[in-house]
């Protein structure tokens, strides 16, 4: 009972939190369009992209989307796994610390790519401990 209340509190916490940034991100992409135009221009070299601001949107929307499905528990593992594949590039477009001279705010952008690293851990376990939960439920041969 505990354990489930938790995973539920962890889910809404988890989720709500990226249905809110998504949200705020599809319908106000601001400055999130010139941070990702550079990462977005290395990538048009291997794949064709459709212009940068739509593509910020679209990212938002799989996190808006995503996000709100983990937070009421809808398809959760699924959920988790397509908010862990939209953070890698926002992630990457948004505290590329590497590429800041300033050392004051390479390290700021270093503690947020940080922060977005630990989120991206939590969501992958989230996908395992949902695979670990249902495979202990499974009857045994």
């Amino acid at each position: 009972m505990v354990t489930a209340l938790m995973r539920a509190g962890a889910r809404v916490l988890t989720g709500s939190t990226y249905a809110v940034l998504g949200a705020d991100a599809v319908r106000e992409p601001g400055g999130r369009v010139q941070q990702a135009a550079p990462l977005l221009a290395k990538i048009r070299k291997v794949v064709p992209l459709p212009d940068d601001e739509l593509v910020v949107r679209g990212n938002a929307a799989v996190q808006t989307v995503a996000g709100g499905m983990l937070a009421i528990g809808v398809l959760p593992r699924i959920s988790a796994v397509a908010i862990a594949a939209s953070l890698v590039p926002t992630t990457l477009a948004g505290h590329a610390f590497w590429e800041i001279e300033d050392s004051a705010t390479r390290k700021l952008q270093r503690i947020q790519f940080h922060k977005n690293a630990t989120m991206l851990g939590g969501l992958l376990f989230a996908v395992v401990a949902e695979t670990h939960r249902r495979d202990r439920s499974a009857p045994q041969d």
